[in-house]
């Protein structure tokens, strides 16, 4: 398969990040669509400079050139949680650390919408997407148009989520984590791949124990390996406790709205080291999703994290929590499962698809949507016991998708690699088909 791509934002993927144990290196299925993605923005990103000074209109899909946000005084800075002023030093990262990318601000351009965009979510009444480069851009008209946000990184961006219409985090390679305190406007980074490694060795020689010898081993591996593995989700249930994850179990938690993080892997049964794709929460407990068929629970607020019988052997790439508590993971192959008793078991969900599942959504009024590699679109209306094709004249054509968000106007906005696009709202359900006459 491709391996992730773990460099500084501008190269293709080239090698294969080591495993963080010592166990023997594991294949991996060639589909999985995520990691594909993230390798394939590799083709689609421009020579370093290609970007600059190219102010022609970018519009694309009918949507204007992207506008550049105004920088906040002294740099890209944001307020943190607590009100202060945080930079780019957040938990220690000092702004000389580390690969370029890692210093060097996404660059504001024209051509930043067409950049592959891997998430999408809403602040509020605004709308953000982020993806290659550091880019972040965000909306105000329901997607119409959209502006360009300052950005102190230029890795590509993995996936965001808003608490509330002020805060909100995105991760992306190279463990970046970045924080935002006026809905997306401007970023702060709140910790990186270096400062991570860090963490996670002060915490195994702070830590005795029988296992003190491997996760001294794998943390050093860490420090070694530099920030080359990245965030592929970031998942807060309150301004203040949260949660980021990624590739070869990486899992951190903060108690403090992200001014500092503490490693999280040991708490999570996770031996293999496998990639770790979603968290959510549900039914009071939470989730995490993974490569080869991991999913694990925690019933006790996060503090350890069990492993659920799998009822799919492939990959989990997203989790969605239904109303009534029923949580969905889905994935590989078009493979969707349902449970309603917090993991115990699973019911598979007939999605009508083959091509890999990679995001998805809960619209306001119960319905769920998940989009395809493929370009598919599913609406589900019964809490993710069936699903539908989106269909239609005005939906886009069969371009990899990565994520969706609903604007305000009930449109949905489309992320995916080659941008964004608007595609009208989700259609009411089909009426029932009529009984059958009574016999003369």
């Amino acid at each position: 398969m491709s391996r992730l791509n773990p460099g500084a934002g501008s190269q293709p993927a080239a090698q294969a990040a080591p495993a963080l144990s010592t166990a023997p290196a594991r294949a991996r299925a060639a589909a999985e669509w995520l990691l594909a993605a993230l390798a394939a923005c590799g083709t689609l990103w421009a020579p370093p400079g290609a970007w600059a000074g190219d102010a022609h209109d970018a519009s694309a899909g009918g949507v204007p050139a992207v506008a550049t946000a105004p920088a906040a005084a002294g740099g890209a800075k944001s307020a943190g949680p607590s009100g202060a002023a945080a930079s780019a030093g957040a938990s220690g990262v000092t702004a000389s650390a580390g690969p370029a990318a890692l210093r060097q601000p996404a660059l504001v351009t024209p051509k930043a919408l067409h950049a592959a965009m891997l998430a999408v979510a809403s602040a509020g009444q605004r709308l953000v997407a982020a993806g290659e480069r550091g880019t972040i851009l965000y909306s105000d008209d329901a997607g119409a148009t959209w502006r360009q946000a300052n950005v102190p990184v230029s890795v590509s961006l993995t996936a965001l989520q808003f608490i509330d219409a002020k805060q909100g985090w995105a991760v992306g390679h190279q463990g970046v984590v970045l924080h935002s305190a006026d809905g997306g406007a401007t970023w702060s980074k709140q910790l990186d791949g270096i400062r991570a490694a860090q963490l996670a060795l002060q915490a195994a020689e702070a830590a005795p124990g029988p296992q003190q010898e491997r996760a001294l081993a794998d943390a050093r591996r860490l420090v070694d390996d530099g920030p080359d593995k990245p965030f592929l989700d970031v998942w807060f249930d309150s301004p203040r406790n949260g949660y980021v994850l990624g590739a070869y179990n990486l899992l951190f938690k903060t108690a403090d709205g992200g001014a500092s993080w503490q490693p999280w892997q040991d708490r999570a049964a996770n031996p293999k080291g496998l990639h770790l794709y979603a968290m959510r929460g549900a039914g009071g407990a939470l989730y995490l999703a993974g490569e080869q068929g991991l999913l694990l629970r925690s019933t006790d607020q996060g503090e350890s994290f069990t492993a659920l019988a799998p009822p799919y052997k492939g990959s989990y790439f997203g989790l969605l929590a239904a109303r009534g508590g029923a949580l969905l993971a889905f994935g590989l192959r078009g493979n969707a499962w349902r449970s309603a008793d917090r993991g115990d078991s699973w019911s598979k969900v007939d999605t009508g698809v083959q091509a890999a599942l990679a995001g998805g959504t809960e619209l306001p009024d119960g319905t769920l949507v998940l989009v395809s590699q493929a370009g598919d679109v599913l609406l589900s209306r019964d809490q993710g016991r069936s699903f539908a094709i989106q269909a239609g004249p005005a939906m886009p054509a069969a371009l990899p998708l990565a994520a969706v968000a609903q604007a305000r106007d009930g449109a949905l906005v489309l992320a995916g690699l080659r941008g964004l696009r608007r595609v009208p709202p989700p259609g009411p359900p089909a009426p029932a088909p009529a009984p059958p006459a009574p016999a003369q």
